[in-house]
């Protein structure tokens, strides 16, 4: 397969992982939380939260979905929702999801981690839209940050899932929480696919801008004949 094939599929593939990425930046079903639910024909309260948002839905439960000892929901339920933002950078105000305990920081980190990886995004994509335009030499050595910069992205995009998780984890085991389940939902997923394409497209594009290997056991990678990308 030709080097410039590569370049366009790995550019796709980039395109993809921005895509899923952004679509879990400015979502919120990161979680879903769920209280226990110990009676039939009662209605319940449900939660889903990202990365600045918490939803607490109120769930009706019937007998045909009501099942002893488990939690509320389905959150696909039919019910009233109620949103807020988390004040994350408003010092003495606290969010209504840690009223339960959970660790306020974490969802911070979390939070600031993934702007930092839209910024690599952007960055990244500065490069590649210079290596489309330009021309010799610089046209192919933008391909070089550009995949740093797409890689690191990816980076971030694993620790804003790993903090993210931990922050569950810990609310969950908490012992005044009222949240008995939970389960990462698309917002999570988007996230994690996001994290995997853009950190091995970014880690390919950066090889695939590399000078080739020499043909001759006696060259040198600067004695080898440059490959140019058209």
């Amino acid at each position: 397969m030709h080097k410039r094939t590569k370049i366009k599929i790995a550019i796709f593939v980039l395109l993809v992982g921005m895509a899923c990425m952004f679509t879990a930046v400015v979502t919120d079903h990161w979680a879903v939380l769920s209280p226990r639910v110990d009676k039939v024909n009662e209605t319940c309260e449900a939660a889903h939260f990202g990365l600045w948002r918490l939803c607490k839905k109120q769930i009706y439960i019937s007998s045909e979905h009501y099942m002893k000892g488990h939690g509320c929901g389905p959150i696909s339920l039919p019910g009233e929702e109620n949103c807020t933002y988390f004040r994350h950078f408003t010092p003495g105000l606290d969010t209504e999801i840690f009223e339960y305990k959970t660790q306020r920081e974490y969802n911070i980190s979390a939070a600031a981690i993934s702007i930092f990886s839209l910024a690599f995004m952007i960055l990244g994509s500065l490069c590649l839209v210079g290596s489309c335009t330009g021309k010799g030499k610089g046209r192919d050595y933008l391909l070089k940050p550009a995949g740093m910069f797409f890689a690191f992205a990816g980076i971030c995009a694993f620790i804003s899932l790993e903090v993210m998780r931990q922050s569950v984890k810990r609310m969950i085991e908490s012992e005044e929480t009222i949240w008995i389940e939970y389960y990462y939902a698309w917002s999570f997923a988007c996230a994690c696919t996001g994290f995997i394409l853009l950190f091995l497209t970014g880690i390919a594009l950066l090889l695939l801008s590399m000078p080739q290997m020499p043909r001759n056991p006696w060259e040198t990678c600067m004695d080898a004949e440059p490959d140019q990308v058209e």
